[in-house]
């Protein structure tokens, strides 16, 4: 699991780099209003793709980890699911965002940028094939292949003042050359030939309908939001709140990471009440150890990330990302509950959890939003409270859902420990006079760390174990450790 958690955090690790660049060309080509036009527009679009996915990226995983056998089945009846939804979806999405009243314009934009977004969509399904295999390397470089032909094509088109539909064209460009590479990733893993069948689209149907009840309460969160705010606040802070969000994604990169990586673990002890605690508290400590450390940087350093992306234009959008440091770190552990949820089978269970979620967050959204824009102007931070406190109510839900004995017993110490020592980190910066950030970050993690290794969080053998990911194994090349061989 951890070689596999690595793989993919060299690839995260690459692909935030080039995100980020390409987020800064946005925000400063774009300017706020315009940047915040898109930023609704790729909401859209990604709440679209979380639906017609149909819970793939949980069933599939699940289903190829017990039988690879049937993987070729599997994938080939998976893709061919996705390809005709999205093509069929295009046109009811369409009439739907020009019923909302977004305007001729903006409803164009949609559908093109829906359209595409079909390539990658495409190359996505490959990447599950990837994980259920232990195989993630290939979906990392997937992704980062993805991201640099994004911005080679993008900040030219920028330049040269193509705008968003330039942007929408970089994207279909960077999706279909994934879909070319995952192919081909996937044929030099020698995976089984890809197939189609009615009995497997049935079961898939039904299997992801579970997952999908779950993608509708996660898909409609942001989406709502995005609205809710587009109708109580001005164009600008949409934009604010959308660079801000982005960050956040990005930072959350790691818990997506951990839950990939130990997913298909879990999936395979799922009903195993003597294993399962074991693979769960293999994941839980460095989710734990990562959202506060990630909480922490995010409320010490928000200024800094803002300003050094976006640019001053931008500045209010600091107030936001520092609000969001306590929902960061309960949004990391609500995510692995969410996968080790479905993989004992209490997925319905959950998308119960999810949707009053999505209904009390809202609810919050259209109280405090007005609220914060009238007090402070920026009313993204109502957004945000509303956030916290749903995850809050995710939390403890989950943690009721969760089968007797799955949390070890010293997890709920653990969790006091992580908070411990973000408490120090934070203590200390300030009472420390300012300093500069590119010696502030590096002090802050060396401090974080350095914290946990005190209250108990980071032990010897969890050193030894990160060390032993960068030796080479014996015999192998470089390519061995990425594993893009056949």
């Amino acid at each position: 699991m951890a070689r596999n958690a690595l793989s993919l955090a060299l690839g995260q690790g690459a692909t935030t780099a080039l995100a980020i660049v390409l987020t800064a060309a946005l925000g400063r080509w774009l300017g706020a209003a315009d940047f915040g036009t898109y930023y609704v527009l790729m909401t859209m679009s990604t709440s679209s793709y979380l639906l017609l996915e149909w819970g793939q990226s949980l069933w599939v995983v699940r289903e190829t980890a017990r039988a690879p056998e049937r993987g070729g089945e599997l994938l080939g009846t998976a893709l061919a699911f996705r390809l005709g939804v999205s093509l069929a979806a295009a046109i009811p999405v369409g009439l739907l965002t020009y019923a909302l009243g977004y305007g001729v314009r903006t409803t164009w934009l949609f559908v093109l940028l829906f359209l595409a977004n079909i390539p990658l969509f495409l190359a996505q399904g490959f990447g599950v094939a990837f994980r259920a295999a232990e195989r993630m390397a290939r979906d990392a470089a997937v992704s980062v292949a993805n991201k640099v032909l994004i911005l080679a094509v993008a900040l030219p088109a920028l330049a040269v003042g193509a705008g968003i539909p330039g942007i929408i064209v970089a994207q279909a460009a960077a999706g279909l050359a994934a879909l070319v590479m995952a192919r081909s990733l996937y044929t030099g893993m020698q995976g089984p030939p890809l197939t189609a069948s009615r009995a497997t689209a049935r079961a898939l149907v039904l299997g992801g309908l579970p997952v999908l009840s779950t993608a509708i309460a996660g898909a409609a969160q942001p989406y709502l939001e995005a609205v809710i705010l587009s109708s109580l606040a001005p164009a600008t802070v949409v934009g604010y709140f959308g660079a801000a969000r982005n960050i956040v994604g990005t930072l959350l990169a790691p818990s997506v990471i951990i839950g990939t990586a130990s997913y298909p673990r879990i999936a395979r002890v799922g009903h195993d009440p003597v294993a399962l605690p074991g693979e769960v508290q293999t994941a839980l400590r460095p989710v734990l150890w990562l959202a506060a450390l990630g909480a922490t940087g995010t409320y010490l350093f928000a200024d800094t990330a803002v300003g050094l992306i976006y640019g001053s234009g931008f500045a209010p959008a600091a107030m936001i990302l520092r609000v969001y440091a306590g929902a960061l770190f309960l949004l990391f552990i609500d995510i692995l509950f969410g996968n080790i949820l479905y993989a004992v089978g209490k997925v319905l269970s959950f998308a119960v959890v999810l949707a009053a979620k999505v209904i009390v967050s809202a609810g919050l959204c259209f109280l405090l939003v007005p609220i914060l824009q009238e007090r402070t102007g920026n009313g993204g931070i109502g957004i945000v409270l509303a956030v916290t406190l749903s995850e809050l109510m995710v939390m403890a839900c989950a943690l009721v859902l969760l089968p007797r004995g799955t949390l070890a017993r010293h997890a709920a110490l653990d969790t006091a420990r992580a908070l411990a020592a973000a408490g120090v980190t934070v203590l200390l910066f300030r009472v420390l006079p300012p300093i500069n950030p590119w010696l502030g970050i590096p002090l802050c993690v060396a401090t974080f760390a350095a914290a946990s290794w005190v209250v108990g969080l980071m032990r010897r053998r969890d050193v030894d174990s990160l060390l032993g990911l960068f030796r080479r194994p014996r015999g192998g090349g470089v390519f061995t450790f990425f594993d893009f061989g056949g």
